[in-house]
Order: C-alpha cells, then structure tokens, then sequence
C-alpha cells in the first residue's frame, strides 16, 4: 500500500522539483521511503508503506531485469505467490508482488491485467515503446488521478492533492459535480469535482502514447445468474470467503481486523481466526443508547480469544475530528462515518499496518433495509401514470402513507433505488440553492433485467461503493498510514456471490440469507438475531457541540463564506432544520473553504 505519481513530458529530470512536491504531499500514504526514476520522458515517484519483501528490493520505482520496463505500484496482489509458479522463467530479485506485475507485463504485454488479482492501481513506463500503461483495479479500491498539465505534460497520482502540489496544472470547478454531491453526498465515481482533473474508472485501463490517452475496459460486473442450489451455494460461499481471507492474511507485517459486532467483521474474524491466532481487533464504539454496538464485538472477541482494543466515541471532539479529516480529504464526502473510520485507523496505526475489514457485505449479500422495502414495493406493484397522479394529488389533502406515496412517485424499482435511495436533495432542491447544472447520469456496464433484484446491488457496486465506501476506507486508512484490506472483494468470492439467485439474499422481510446461512453458527446467538446496524454516527448529536455550532456559524451563517459563490444564503438558511441536509452543506462550505485557493 502506498502512493505512486508520475510525469510523462520531454527531458522528464526538468521535473525534479515538481515530482518531489508531488511525492511529498501524501508522504502519509507512505511514510517508510521515497524515491523517484527519470527517464528521458518520464519521471515516476513513490511513496511505500512496506508490507511485503522489506528489503531494498521491494521498493519503487522497481525496473524490470531488463531496465526496459520501471512500474509503480499502489495496493496488493493477493494470491501472487502461486501466480508466480507461473511466471517462474523471470529471474525475481526478491519476494514482492510488484515484481509480478514486471514479469507478467513482459510476458503478456497489456492483457496482464485480465489474471490480476488484488485491489491496485499501477503504472508501467516502457521505455522502448515510449508508452505508458497504467490500470485500475476492478472494484475501484485503489485511486487513479490524472491531467494534462499546462505545457501538455501528462500527470498521475494517487491522489488529486499530487497533482495540484505539481504546480503544473490550476483545477478548475465542475459545477455539475457540486450538483452531483448535493444529490448523493458524494462525487460522481467516474470523474473529480474537477474539469480538468480526471477519474480512472475501475477495471480500466489507461494508455498513454504520443500524447494520446486511451482507456478502456477490461472487467465487467457479472449479470447472469448461477444455477446453483442453496446448499451447494452455502458450500461454496465459505470455501471461496475462506480462501480469500487466508490469502490478505499474507503480510511481513502483523495483522488485524476491525470488529464492529455486525455480521460481516464478525464473519471475517471468525475465518481469519482459523489462521491467526490472538488476532488483534479493534472496536469503535458509542458509549450509550442504540449505537453502542461493543458488547457484540467483545461476545465475537472472547469467543475466537483475540486481542481486543475498543475506541470510545466520547473522547473525541468532533470539531477537530472534522478539522483533521479535511486537512487531507480532496473532495467532500458528506458520509458521517468519515469521522468514526478516520479515529479507528488512527488507533489501529499505533499497532497495526495492515487491517481487515468487512466492508461491501450489504452490497453482495443484501443487507440493507432499502432493498428489503423495494421488493416489497415492487411485489406489491408501482401504479401507472395515471393512478400515481390520482394518488400524489389525495395526498395534498390527507396523508396517504409514505408506500403509496413511494408506488406513485416511481416507476420501477431502478428508478426508486436511484432517485429515492441515498439521496438528501431533490433535483429542484438543488437547482433553487442556485446549481443551475443538471445531476451528471451515471453509466452502468450492464442492462437493467426487470424483476432482478440483483441489479440494486449492480447498480451499488459500480455507484456507491467506489464513490463513497472505498474512497472513504482508502483516504483515511492512508492518512493514517494503514492498509485495509476487504476480503469480500476478492475477485472470485464477490464474482460468485454476484451471480447467486437474488433470492439466496433478500426477500421483502429478511436480508444476508445465505450468510445467516453459512455462518451463524460461527456468530454468537446474539449477533445472529441482529438487525442491520450501519457504522454511523448521531449527527443531531454532533450539532450540539459548541465549537461545531462555531463552525457552522462561520461557513453557513456568514454571507462571506466561500461557499455562497456557488449556493444562494437565503436558500441554504431553509435547509438547516433537516439534519442531514444540514451536515452535507457544512461538508461542502468546510471543503470549499479549504480549498478555493487551488481554484482557477
């Protein structure tokens, strides 16, 4: 786990000064050694938090035996050691796993990367094709940036704060993104909150030649559907979750697991429990009222004898815990469990360099209570044009109950889990605070199949989860100079569970069905009982905090803060009194505050 950048210009050394900026500014992401290589027309740095091979071998930039080829490398390829066995004619000078990505690229050239495994992103110069080959992991766990600079230099970094620390490009606003975030409290998954500063997308990859950029794709999400049986399902389920485990286990580091007393770290420290003895778990927790979640975590702690550490939610100070997190944080994120994740790398980072979490288990196995809800709407059937117009209209004059109004309102079941779902300002909210731009759509790489639920989790796993649960793990894992780890994005396990009958997860009253399945027995009888219990925080509860009340005063209540050169005064001031509303304008005024001087 580390943090690459790079620029691809003529006499590539004039760029020196420029490449150490760059490297400097997420020195976090790698804080145990830097180093850069100059080509005549390229220039590669890196930053490396070592986790495997801790010899000088293992570091980057790392030339190919040939000094042909020279790859940086952010992230982990699980599994490489029998990968290797394949690629054994290469004469390996250590035991990393980016020395695979070298021996493969010589081998197979670009198509490489339709075997690799792990979560990454990569870029490779070959010197004797003068091109730049460059990709991204499949679920979009590791971050791309990347722009052409003002003399044409094409610039990549981990991070969009490299590339502005260049000092070779001014980003420029895309209002649209603004509209885009105040929607879905993220940005667009595909692009920046930048014109000019651009998104790889997952399972893409990237070619630069003579200047020219070309991406495409090399992965899509699976839309058929298995033809299996639920017991063969359940079988397979935990050999393939097993395996994935026991591969991100592998590190010349030690390992831990973050244990929130849900289902999913439960399950992952139940199977990593299997290899690692006394692993350690950390728990963040809320001290009182339905929140509290540690006592499940510590019932799973001392059943499997970890070495359990817990983080009390009433020592933090959400003002600076805020603060801090936008010290770093490029683009606002409106998620409330930004704060929590942040201070639990942050104590892991005292102990650990590698965690495991078990994030993305709603998103394959069903969990939330929205998809639950949208069965149920969908079995009960959304009204035709007609009868929705008959239906919103009595509602003017007497409450007709939020599922007729929901059946009315929506078309399908894609268009609820779309426009409904996740979603904090309506389209004519957004254009009244004054974004004039329309919401940017998203496209899917699959068809919508109607009466398939499986495509609600399609549609979060190329949406949600890359735009806001792995951007959100990866920033402040790295800031704190941590590797999180997600075994459920193993490749093969989340391929198999995709494909799994949408029926073997969810149906309009229970949800992870094939994981109460598999696992309930490693739970404890209580966890097994549970509801769905999110990793979030009490933000009408943050609000009373003096200093945050502070905060709000100056960048929302103050006609002079920054933001209201893109949002109306008047209009915001409305939105105060909804909450969540509320914590998404403070995110965006605290972002723009931060950062306008960055802007063109």
């Amino acid at each position: 786990m580390c943090g690459i950048a790079g620029i691809i210009a003529n006499n590539a050394e004039k760029y020196k000064e420029n490449l150490q900026k760059m490297t400097d500014s997420i020195a976090y992401r790698g804080p145990d050694s830097a180093a850069h290589e100059f080509f005549e027309n390229a220039a590669l740095g890196h930053r490396r938090l070592a986790i495997l091979d801790l010899s000088e071998t293992g570091k980057q930039p790392m030339f190919s035996d040939t000094k042909n080829e020279c790859v940086v490398l952010n992230g982990e390829i699980y599994g490489y050691l029998d990968l290797k066995k394949k690629y054994s004619d290469y004469p390996y000078r250590g035991t990393s796993d980016t020395e695979l990505i070298l021996a493969m690229y010589q081998q197979k050239g670009e198509n490489l990367i339709n075997e690799l495994p792990g979560m990454f992103a990569f870029a490779i110069w070959d010197e004797k094709k003068q091109e730049l080959f460059c990709a991204r992991d499949r679920f979009g766990e590791k971050p791309f940036y990347y722009a052409f600079g003002k003399n044409g230099e094409f610039i990549f970094a981990s991070e969009i704060k490299a590339i502005i620390a260049s000092g070779l490009i001014r980003p420029e606003i895309d209002k649209a993104q603004i509209a885009y975030y105040l929607k879905n409290g993220y940005i667009h998954p595909h692009h920046s909150i930048y014109k000019n500063i651009f998104n790889l997308k997952p399972a893409h990859t990237l070619t630069l030649k003579n200047g020219k950029v070309e991406t495409k794709p090399y992965w899509k999400i699976p839309t058929e559907t298995s033809k299996i049986s639920l017991e063969e399902g359940i079988e397979q389920f935990k050999f393939l979750l097993d395996n994935a485990v026991r591969k991100q286990l592998i590190a010349d580091v030690p390992v831990g697991s973050f244990l929130s007393g849900g289902l999913d770290s439960s399950t992952i420290v139940a199977a990593a429990s299997k290899y690692e003895k006394n692993l350690m778990t950390i728990c963040y927790g809320y001290e009182t009222g339905d929140l509290n979640e540690m006592p499940y975590a510590k019932a799973i702690a001392e059943k499997y004898e970890t070495n359990h550490f817990e983080i009390l939610d009433k020592e933090q100070s959400i003002f600076d815990t805020l603060n801090e997190v936008y010290s770093y944080m490029d683009e606002p994120l409106m998620d409330s469990s930004l704060l929590p994740m942040h201070l639990i790398f942050k104590e892991a980072s005292k102990k650990l360099k590698v965690v495991l979490s078990g994030d993305v288990g709603d998103e394959l196995f069903g969990g939330y209570t929205f998809y639950k809800y949208n069965v149920d709407l969908s079995q009960k059937g959304f009204y035709p044009d007609y009868l929705s117009k008959i239906f919103l209209m009595m509602n003017k004059f007497r409450n007709i109950g939020s599922e007729r109004i929901h059946r009315a309102e929506y078309s399908d079941s894609i268009d609820f889990h779309q426009n409904k779902v996740r979603n904090y300002f309506t389209e004519n909210e957004i254009k009244s605070l004054g974004v004039t731009e329309n919401v940017p759509n998203q496209s899917f790489s699959f068809e919508f199949k109607d009466g398939d639920f499986n495509d609600l989790m399609r549609i979060d796993l190329e949406k949600y989860v890359p735009g806001n649960m792995l951007l959100k793990g990866d920033r402040t894992a790295m800031f704190n100079s941590v590797e999180a780890r997600i075994p459920f994005l193993d490749v093969d396990f989340a391929e198999f569970c995709i494909k799994l009958p949408w029926q073997f997860k969810m149906n309009k009253s229970d949800d992870k069905i094939i994981l109460r399945k598999a696992y309930a027995k490693a739970w404890t009888e209580e966890i097994a009982n549970r509801g769905k219990n999110g990793f979030a925080a009490s933000v009408t509860e943050w609000f009373k905090e003096d200093a945050l009340q502070d905060l709000n005063k100056e960048l929302l209540e103050n006609k002079n803060s920054y933001i209201f050169n893109y949002l109306n005064y008047n209009e915001v001031q409305k939105k105060l009194n909804n909450n969540l509303q509320h914590w998404s304008l403070l995110i965006l005024a605290l972002w723009f505050r931060n950062q306008h001087q960055n802007f063109a």
